[in-house]
C-alpha cells in the first residue's frame, strides 16, 4: 500500500497569503464605502485582530527598546559611580599612608629630642629576615652616612637594638628581642642592676626577658622603666629598654627575675633612628 503524499503549506506563506487578504478587505471596505456591508464586516473580523496584533507587537517592541536604553544607562551611571569610588578609595589610602607617616616622623622627633645629647641619622628599613618580627633587619644607611658597627639604634619610644654589619649605603641591625641579645641594664627609679634578654618565643607573648634583678629591698613594681645601665659597653646609659610585667624570687633568693614589655613595637617598625656617637668605654 502506497503511503499517502500529505501536502502542507509552510507558515511563512499561510501568514504572507492572510496578509495580503487583509490588505485587499481593507482596501475594498474605504474604496467601495462598503464598511458596513458583509464585505465590511468581513473585513472587520479578519484585519481587526490582526491589527491589533500587529499594534501589540510595535508596543512590545518599543517597551523593550526602552527597557534596554534604561539599562544600559543605568549601566554607565553605575561604571561612572564605580570609578569615582575607587578614585576616593585610592585617595583615602593614600591619606591614610600619610597620616600614618606623619604620625612616625611626630614619634621619631619626640624620639630625638628626648635623647637630644647624641647625633643621630634617620633610617628606613628596607629588609628583615622573614621572620614575625624585627629581630634583625637592614636599614638604608650605611658607612657613607656615617654609621657604623656597634651604634645603638632607636625607635617609638626607646631601645630597638644595635647595629651589627655595615655597607657603604646599608647598615645590619640586631634588635634587643633576638635569642642572641643580651644587655646590661637597671631600674630608672632605683639603679638596681639587671640584665635584659632576647626571646623570640617569648616574644609571641609580647615580652622579654628580664634576668638577675637585684632588688634588696623590693622596691620595685609592675610597670617600673627598665632601662640601659651605665656599666654597659655597648650601650649608651639611659635609653628605655621597656617596662616590668612580672617579677618572680629566683631561687638563690638573691636576684629576681620575671619579664618586660618593651617600649618599642617590635612588629610594626618602619623608620628608626642610628645614634652615630659610639659608646665610650673607660679603659
Amino acid at each position: 500500500m502506497k503511503k499517502r503524499n500529505h501536502f502542507l503549506i509552510p507558515t511563512k506563506y499561510v501568514f504572507a497569503v492572510l496578509a495580503v487578504l487583509c490588505i485587499c478587505l481593507m482596501f475594498l471596505s474605504y474604496s467601495t464605502g462598503l464598511g458596513g456591508t458583509a464585505l465590511g464586516t468581513a473585513a472587520g473580523y479578519v484585519f481587526v485582530p490582526f491589527e491589533r496584533g500587529l499594534s501589540g507587537v510595535g508596543s512590545w517592541l518599543r517597551e523593550k527598546k526602552d527597557t534596554l536604553e534604561d539599562l544600559a544607562a543605568v549601566q554607565a551611571r553605575n561604571e561612572e559611580l564605580q570609578a569615582q569610588v575607587d578614585e576616593l578609595t585610592m585617595e583615602n589610602s593614600r591619606l591614610t599612608q600619610n597620616q600614618y607617616r606623619l604620625e612616625q616622623l611626630e614619634e621619631l622627633y619626640e624620639l630625638d629630642q628626648t635623647y637630644g645629647d647624641f647625633d643621630k641619622v634617620a633610617a628606613n628599613i628596607i629588609a628583615t629576615d622573614g621572620g614575625n618580627w624585627f629581630n634583625t633587619f637592614v636599614i638604608d644607611k650605611g658607612k657613607g652616612d656615617g654609621v657604623d658597627a656597634g651604634m645603638n639604634v632607636i625607635a617609638g619610644s626607646g631601645l630597638v637594638g644595635i647595629v651589627t654589619k655595615v655597607g657603604d649605603n646599608w647598615a645590619q641591625v640586631r634588635s634587643i628581642i633576638d635569642d642572641l641579645s643580651n644587655i646590661s641594664a637597671k631600674t630608672l627609679s632605683t639603679s638596681d642592676l639587671c640584665f635584659v634578654k632576647g626571646d623570640l618565643q617569648l616574644m609571641n607573648e609580647g615580652f622579654i626577658r628580664l634576668e638577675e634583678l637585684k632588688d634588696p629591698e623590693d622596691k620595685i613594681a609592675i610597670g617600673e622603666k627598665i632601662v640601659t645601665s651605665h656599666v654597659s659597653d655597648r650601650y649608651h646609659e639611659g635609653i628605655l629598654i621597656g617596662y616590668v610585667n612580672e617579677l618572680a624570687q629566683d631561687s638563690n633568693n638573691l636576684t629576681k627575675s620575671g619579664t618586660l614589655t618593651p617600649a618599642v613595637d617590635f612588629e610594626h617598625l618602619h623608620t628608626v633612628l642610628v645614634i652615630t656617637n659610639l659608646k665610650q668605654v673607660a679603659e
